[in-house]
């Protein structure tokens, strides 16, 4: 857990996500709390993690996703050097489709 965004706030908008039960709720929520770029930049980083983390090269997760270098470059950290979040998903999806 990052202590730098640990607080009330936060606490409380990660409780709010957990009670969404399906995609479609999850459009509404994120539609009401960010702007279409912020849900947009967010969705891309996921492929993009998703993308590195099944080997692909930057060339070609550019060509797909449309992501500068920089995004793939601080993406990458994220997955060799974060919280682990990302990893956690993929498992769990990838679980959830057994």
């Amino acid at each position: 857990m990052n202590p730098k965004i640990k607080n009330s706030n936060t606490d409380a908008l990660f409780e709010a996500i957990l009670t969404l039960r399906t995609v479609d709720e999850c459009y509404s929520f994120f539609d009401d709390l960010c702007t279409v770029p912020e849900i947009k930049a967010m969705a891309q980083r996921y492929v993009v993690a998703k993308m590195l983390s099944e080997g692909e090269i930057y060339n070609e997760i550019v060509r797909e996703t449309g992501a500068s270098t920089a995004t793939i470059s601080r993406v990458n950290r994220s997955l060799n050097y974060g919280s682990d979040g990302y990893l956690l998903t993929f498992n769990r999806l990838k679980d959830n489709k057994k």
